[in-house]
């Protein structure tokens, strides 16, 4: 819309200042010619004498009176002028003709039996003016030439005005268009802004999200009716995973239930310190563990966060009081500061992530060592920092550190099934929370608990 209201605009300004000024020039035309009709019957004097020593007679007297009052109504300076370059009449009185220039470039013209050639185009930003010259014929000779010297400033100011219109026409038009155009875009873009929120929900874990019947393209009704089809599908899938998931884990823990007991009873035929029995108890104990934490992934997945305004200040150092036996068994020192700080959280799941993030940096921090639990609110979260002194993670390590089964090829040794911080994800993701890792200076894992200060949107 642009390009063509600008290649209109050009030509039509351009065509307003040519009309101005070719209005102006077709006035002149017409004063030069009624001077020109008035100079053809003033009296001659005889050849050789110049004009001015001559009687003026009553056509000179009506010609003199006529040239001042044109110059004092419209201050445009015109002059009757012989071939000899002498005046027959002027106004002012000291308009003469020039050796050279446009005036006289326009006498000589004259001089030829015919009207001056159009003056170039005077624009606004330019002072020029326009001189038009006509021949005064008698008996079928030029024997002098009307020359009007006109300036231009009202032209130019008409000039001006009708670009102005023009442009502010165009800026309407470009407005409208503008205008047109939003609306246009709006129709088009508001199905694409909902699948796009639609898609951020569902990747932040709300399976349930769908793309609500909007307007839009035929096109993009098509597609969020498809994106809620794969959406069902998806959600069916994960469902039917999760399910898978849940069954397996009750349907195994029964016959292993029943193995352990026979394992049980089988020790108590063998010795006491009978390594083989030892070790089977062991692998029986953690098959268990990772059963437990199989059903728990799944129903963490599965189960929505129940929000509320939580201390997580007194929830921690709760968290941290729990733990403290544990720890100072095992001759690790474990230290809070928990001020009282507000947050959007589930109580039981941030009690469970608290759980798995401290158990972890107990159980990987040696003796004499410590750990740290630190409460504090930074803008739109608030956050538990964990951190521990024990052997830490290399960069490869903390990019796959909550995957889930993963666990360092270190720490083949310590017991634990690999799902503790991957439910821990699960459940703080589903209110908006988050887990992150980094390194703690000079040796140790640092985890960041993050959970959102403000309410769940509508």
């Amino acid at each position: 819309m642009a390009a063509v209201l600008l290649a209109l605009g050009f030509p039509l300004a351009v065509s307003v200042a040519a009309a101005q000024q070719q209005k102006v020039i077709v006035d002149r035309i017409d004063d030069t010619a009624r001077f020109a009709a008035l100079a053809q019957f003033v009296t001659d004097v005889p050849t050789g004498t110049r004009p001015a020593d001559t009687v003026p007679d009553e056509r000179q007297e009506t010609l003199d009176r006529e040239l001042a009052s044109y110059y004092e109504v419209y201050g445009i300076r015109a002059g009757v002028f012989y071939r000899s370059l002498s005046s027959m009449a002027n106004a002012p009185g000291d308009f003469l003709l020039p050796k050279t220039g446009e005036v006289r470039d326009a006498f000589n013209e004259a001089l030829l039996s015919r009207r001056s050639h159009d003056p170039k185009q005077v624009w606004p930003w330019q002072r020029g003016r326009l001189v038009v010259a006509s021949p005064v014929i008698r008996d079928g000779d030029v024997v002098a030439v009307v020359v009007t010297d006109s300036p231009t400033g009202s032209m130019r100011s008409r000039i001006l005005r009708g670009w102005l219109t023009i442009g502010a026409g165009e800026i309407a038009a470009m407005l409208l268009a503008v205008g047109a155009a939003l609306r246009l875009t709006g129709w088009v873009l508001r199905p694409v802004r909902i699948l796009d929120a639609t898609t951020h929900d569902i990747a932040t874990g709300r399976l349930k999200s769908r793309v609500a019947a909007a307007g839009g393209p035929p096109e993009l009704q098509r597609l969020a009716r498809s994106f809620n089809e794969m959406a069902d599908n998806v959600e069916d899938v994960l469902e039917q995973q999760r399910a898978f998931v849940a069954d397996a884990s009750h349907q195994l823990r029964n016959p292993l239930s029943a193995l352990l007991l026979r394992i049980e009873l089988l020790a108590l035929e063998l010795p006491e310190d009978n390594e083989e029995i030892a070790s089977v108890r062991t692998e029986g104990k953690r098959l268990t563990q990772v059963l437990d934490d199989l059903l728990d992934l799944a129903l963490a997945e599965h189960a929505d966060a129940d929000l509320r305004i939580t201390d997580i200040g007194a929830l921690t150092a709760e968290r941290v009081a729990a733990w403290a036996p544990t720890a100072e068994a095992k001759g690790v020192r474990l230290v809070g500061g928990c001020p009282p700080t507000t947050a959007w959280a589930d109580p039981v799941t941030l009690s469970s992530a608290l759980d798995a993030v401290i158990d972890n940096a107990v159980k990987f921090t040696p003796e004499g060592e410590s750990v740290e639990v630190t409460v504090a609110s930074n803008g739109e979260t608030s956050t538990i920092v964990v951190t521990d002194h024990g052997p830490g993670l290399t960069e490869d390590e903390l990019a796959r550190v909550g995957d889930r089964f993963w666990r360092s090829g270190r720490h083949q040794n310590i017991n634990g099934s690999g799902l503790g911080l991957s439910i821990s994800k699960v459940l703080l993701a589903a209110g908006g929370g988050s887990l992150a890792y980094d390194h703690h200076e000079p040796h140790g894992l640092k985890v960041i608990v993050s959970v959102p200060r403000s309410g769940p949107a509508a």
